[in-house]
């Protein structure tokens, strides 16, 4: 009888930020919810996740390799063989086209989660990409026998988001604010939304999340402190789902955690922080699901404060794009990958 086991190859640091090793941690707790085994090999991580993953009941293996390099496909086939893996999953911005062709010639199968169409081929057996602005037309050089899985019917949602309840109250002004920036914001933008938020007027109060990558916690705390008490600030907390259930509104980058909160209902301000998330906070303000503020660096504390107080003053908009954000996420993409690779085994 063929295998259930899972390999994932995928990433975490302060540079890259935990996105890649998170939205695969949803898909892993859904393959273990179905039956399977899930182990993972890492070039790089943060010590927080090695953690949280061995909670899980996850194997955990690091590799001595670059990431994306010779060595660390060799590394990643030798441990898959190892598991005997009926899957391997790849997850990040680093494993060009050469590395996936070797993880195929050693006889693998292969899916690959992508965001944006940026390589020039794709090798993989399968290609996930969860966005809103998934096109087939971005994976046209590809193998003939790559399948793609495209769109919001993909999106990977860990089980603590589907725990939570989705009832949601629309104060007629809003006045609890969820910040948050990912898991490592090498960009420091929250400190930007923090001054923002000094410049806000009117009665509310903030939460502002930060990861365990972040490299400024104290900086921050510090700033925050200053803010209270209508600022505290949330240290890498292990669960989103209650804060995005607290809030009335949030300020968020414009990956992964967009999806969580349109499946939780929770109106939201996006900055897009790196190139691949241009496209994601577009198609969300196009689909009035989300106000975009756009590139970060072109963005100013002014424009933040009067789009935050746009967004709590006004709510019918709340309303709309609570309602249009849960019919887009259903909570059902990573059951809906994991019995179509279950089923191609």
């Amino acid at each position: 009888m063929p295998s259930k086991n899972l390999l994932i190859r995928a990433d975490a640091s302060a540079e890259i930020g935990t996105g890649h090793v998170m939205r695969c941690l949803a898909l892993a707790k859904g393959w273990q919810g179905a039956g399977g085994s899930v182990s993972w090999t890492m070039a790089e991580d943060l010590p927080s996740l090695e953690q949280r993953l061995e909670r899980e009941g996850f194997v955990f293996k690091k590799i001595a390799a670059m990431t994306g390099s010779i060595s660390d496909a060799e590394q990643t086939v030798a441990e898959a063989k190892r598991a005997n893996a009926s899957w391997v999953i790849v997850d990040g911005y680093r494993f060009a086209p050469d590395y996936l062709r070797r993880l195929k010639a050693a006889g693998l199968k292969v899916l690959f989660l992508d965001d944006d169409g940026r390589f020039d081929f794709y090798a993989s057996d399968v290609v996930l990409n969860q966005n809103i602005s998934a096109d087939p037309k971005m994976y046209d050089k590809r193998e003939r026998f790559t399948q793609l899985l495209l769109g919001p019917e993909y999106i990977l949602l860990r089980p603590e988001f589907l725990a939570e309840s989705r009832v949601r109250e629309h104060p007629l002004t809003g006045r609890k604010v969820l910040v948050t920036m990912g898991g490592s914001d090498p960009e420091n933008l929250t400190e930007k939304v923090l001054t923002a938020l000094s410049h806000v007027r009117g009665d509310f109060e903030a939460r502002i999340v930060i990861g365990a990558g972040n490299r400024r916690q104290d900086e921050l705390q510090a700033l925050a402190d200053r803010l209270a008490p209508r600022i505290t600030l949330e240290r890498n907390p292990q669960n989103m789902a209650p804060l995005m259930g607290w809030a009335d509104v949030a300020i968020s980058g414009a990956g992964s955690t967009c999806w969580e909160l349109a499946y939780m209902g929770l109106p939201s301000i996006v900055i897009a922080l790196s190139a691949d998330q241009q496209g994601i906070a577009q198609a969300l303000a196009e689909r009035e699901i989300a106000i975009s503020l756009g590139w970060h660096a072109n963005l100013s504390e002014k424009q933040i404060s009067n789009a935050l107080m746009q967004l709590l003053n006004d709510q019918e908009l709340r309303r709309t794009m609570s309602e249009r954000g849960r019919n887009l996420v259903d909570g059902k993409g990573a059951a809906r990958v994991v019995k179509f690779l279950q089923g191609s085994i």
